[in-house]
């Protein structure tokens, strides 16, 4: 081979290499542009950078995520975001909810048992009225010496028609009449015994054994309990999927929306049922109302326009309208029970949880304290969190007045 075929091999050698090594060099950028995009790819984002329905509160400018896949979103719930404690704030109150409404099912017959009369009932079941008296003694001290109590047995047997019925009474029943009714009874010194037995007679033939027959429906505070607890899950899911896309946005937000009308809704159950049942008309007329009230509200919020940004006063003011319908049947039954310290018990509960609802809304339209510091309460602090909170202890506040409620009732009856 000549020196000038020698050289062009070399030449036409070189080129090739330097063309692999280009290539492998283009391939390898390549692969590591692949893998930093990948990478990237779902890092959080600024507000300026966020897809237009994404876009809600230009104050919060930054740990944004944006058009993420199914996966990814899920598992950011363990992850740092703006949403994460919106996310957490309602997932764990939900939980709470639940918790409350396992015991209410199962332990609420017991919650007020005063515990040395705990075995009461058994006592006069049997007719064990050394034990009875043994029990009574003990319970309430202000009760003087009552030698006759086979006078009181025989009394209550013409007043029952069975001794039996007492084993499946609430012990609240007999404990609140109990501790309620005899020390004030047998305290007057001035009357007979037999007066006192007529006293108790009636007493019990009017109040407790009702009550053994038509026990107090529960499913006016259990509808409020599915609501809040509806509302809960619905917000937190809301605020975990809604960045996936435009379409799982517009599906979650009106699943929030229709979360918070039912727990106002609901809401309203046990007060109105409880305060109202013994008038059926006006019972009708205020949970008729606040159900058509909840369910036009839904349908309102099924329009596009509900969510933009510049509707969010009209949002807030809307769901804070339907609380304040509660006003009308709270004052109407301050009227009826004026003189009933389980209505003014029930109002202050209202009152308070009204106070943190209407507070919750007031933060979440003027968007305090974000407002006054963009960007510094992007992760923690802003008004979406503190309106959870306010609403999660507004729904428990209303919990305590749904005890009240039902140890009210389940004592008086209609």
């Amino acid at each position: 081979m000549d020196m000038d075929a020698y050289e062009e091999v070399t030449e036409k050698f070189k080129i090739s290499a330097e063309t692999n090594e280009g290539h492998h060099k283009y391939s390898s950028k390549e692969g590591k542009g692949k893998r930093l995009w990948k990478k990237v790819k779902y890092q959080l984002v600024e507000y300026h950078a966020l897809p237009a329905y994404l876009r809600d509160n230009e104050f919060i400018l930054g740990h944004y995520r944006a058009d993420w896949p199914m996966k990814q979103t899920l598992l950011s719930i363990f992850s740092i975001h703006n949403e994460t404690l919106n996310v957490w704030t309602h997932l764990i109150g939900f939980f709470l909810f639940l918790s409350l409404t396992i015991y209410t099912a199962t332990k609420i017959p017991d919650v007020v048992d005063i515990h040395p009369l705990q075995h009461l009932p058994d006592a006069l079941r049997k007719a064990d009225l050394h034990k009875l008296q043994e029990e009574l003694l003990t319970c309430l001290p202000s009760l003087p010496h009552f030698p006759d109590l086979q006078k009181l047995r025989e009394e209550l047997k013409i007043a029952m028609p069975s001794m039996d019925m007492l084993s499946s009474l609430s012990r609240w029943h007999v404990v609140e009449l109990l501790y309620n009714c005899l020390p004030e009874r047998f305290s007057h010194g001035n009357q007979t015994d037999d007066c006192v037995l007529r006293s108790m007679k009636e007493e019990v033939a009017n109040m407790i054994a009702p009550l053994a027959m038509r026990p107090i429906t529960r499913w006016p505070f259990f509808a409020f309990l599915g609501g809040a607890m509806f509302c809960l899950l619905a917000s937190s899911t809301c605020h975990l999927l809604s960045c996936h896309s435009e379409r799982v946005s517009y599906i979650m937000l009106r699943l929030d929306y229709a979360g918070i009308a039912a727990l106002i809704s609901t809401s309203f159950y046990p007060p109105v049922y409880y305060s109202f049942m013994c008038y059926p008309f006006f019972c009708s007329l205020y949970m008729g109302f606040i159900t058509l009230l909840g369910i036009a509200t839904i349908l309102v919020s099924l329009l596009p326009m509900f969510q933009s940004p510049e509707y969010r006063t009209f949002r807030a003011s809307l769901f804070l309208g339907m609380g304040l319908c509660g006003i009308a049947p709270i004052l109407h039954k301050l009227i009826l029970f004026w003189g009933s310290p389980e209505a003014l018990h029930t109002t202050g509960y209202e009152i308070l949880m009204g106070i943190l609802y209407g507070l919750g809304a007031l933060v979440y339209a003027s968007r305090i304290p974000e407002r006054w510091m963009p960007g510094k309460f992007d992760i923690a602090g802003h008004s979406h969190q503190l309106f959870h909170i306010l609403v999660v202890a507004g729904a428990y506040t209303h919990y305590r007045a749904g005890l009240v409620y039902l140890k009210w009732r389940d004592l008086q009856g209609c």
